[in-house]
């Protein structure tokens, strides 16, 4: 048995930890194109050929960069990271939760679990913080230069990543040893141990897993756009979500006396476990 307990808090990263999605601070900007039309011609290609819109947004990257002589390379991409917008008290969670936990005899670990970019997140004034970033990228030739999607995660891709992390795995291109059976006191973080946060439907089979296993979901919502707060609410009233909580990561906010809480009853949970194993 461990002497502490492993907490792992899980992101996605778009609408969740930034206002936006991570190509509209900066990359649709450099290759001259309005957000809206971005997106649109996104779409386009995913209906037009019944394709995924994760590699349909990924192939618009990598060909309007081409007509507009940008180079894809990864430090192209950190670079763009730089730019991207994140929600008020973000850049102070990490090192907040991660003194509680320390303070509770509990060791957090970060997760990023997104279908936005890794090289991006990675570029971001936060990306050093996370233990593993699950998301979509690259496969670059022998300049450096980005040429083929290496990893496309869409909704229910997601989910796979769950039981990477429950089993220890930081490795995307494994389907072996996340399949293997293995007793539930021997996989490295619990599903009660988990802590996931998410912003919407592309959410919810990830919401779902981590609720239905025992651990914790939370629906963060930007409060300046009503649509965001119904969407949450309806996931907490369709028993999806544990939580629902404004996106604000500051020490006063409601995420961190939600998270905190939670903490709380793992580490009480892990201690009276213990106790129980010995007469």
């Amino acid at each position: 048995m461990r002497k502490r307990p492993i907490v792992a808090l899980v992101y996605d990263f778009d609408g969740t930890l930034s206002p936006g999605n991570m190509q509209e601070f900066g990359f649709i900007q450099a290759i001259g194109k309005e957000i809206s039309e971005f997106w649109k011609e996104s779409d386009d290609i995913a209906v037009g050929q019944d394709a995924s819109n994760i590699l349909s947004y990924m192939k618009l990257m990598f060909d309007e960069a081409k007509k507009s002589g940008i180079k894809l390379r990864r430090e192209d991409f950190y670079k763009f990271g730089e730019s991207v917008e994140l929600f008020k008290g973000v850049k102070e969670w990490f090192g907040l939760i991660n003194d509680y936990g320390k303070q509770r005899g509990v060791k957090v670990e970060h997760y990023i679990n997104s279908s936005g970019l890794a090289e991006m997140i990675e570029g971001t004034p936060i990306g050093k913080e996370f233990k593993r970033i699950f998301a979509c990228s690259f496969i670059y030739n022998s300049e450096g230069e980005a040429e083929w999607p290496g990893v496309a995660v869409d909704y229910t891709a997601k989910t796979q990543f769950l039981f990477k992390i429950n089993k220890g795995i930081l490795s995307i291109r494994d389907n072996k040893k996340v399949n293997e059976s293995k007793m539930e006191e021997k996989k490295r973080i619990p599903f009660p141990h988990m802590i996931y946060f998410g912003d919407g439907e592309t959410d919810v089979p990830c919401m779902k897993i981590v609720k239905m296993f025992g651990g914790n979901s939370i629906a963060v919502y930007n409060p300046n756009i009503p649509r965001k707060k119904n969407t949450a609410r309806r996931l907490l009233r369709q028993q999806r979500v544990n939580f629902i909580t404004p996106a604000d990561y500051t020490k006063e906010s409601r995420t961190y006396e939600v998270v905190c809480s939670i903490i709380d009853k793992i580490k009480i949970d892990f201690d009276l476990a213990n106790l129980a194993r010995f007469k």
